[in-house]
């Protein structure tokens, strides 16, 4: 959803990230209730860690692209290896010697 208020310029760009803590899907749709939190601080904007701020000037004028980048790529990938070397401890208390 996008909010704007009329006749000021755009400074902060508020962004929700929905997650209803659930796999969702045809037999467990979204309810009325998944919206509350959202619905809670949309009035007045408020950050959380599933919502945050940016400040509009970092959005790229050109494609007015508002992609959701909290990470730089090298952090991201950093995660990767370590969830990898991770899963690799578990699977070899698993299976000694297997990998």
């Amino acid at each position: 959803m996008l909010f704007f208020e009329r006749g000021a310029p755009t400074r902060k760009v508020w962004f929700y990230q929905l997650d209803p803590g659930r796999n969702l899907g045809k037999t467990n749709p979204l309810n009325d209730a998944d919206f509350n939190d959202f619905i809670d601080r949309q009035r007045t904007f408020a950050d959380s860690a599933k919502s945050w701020s940016v400040d509009a000037r970092a959005t790229d004028a050109a494609t007015c692209d508002l992609s959701v980048t909290h990470r730089s790529p090298q952090a991201i990938m950093e995660e990767i290896a370590a969830l990898d070397a991770e899963s690799a401890a578990v699977l070899e208390t698993i299976f000694p010697g297997a990998l």
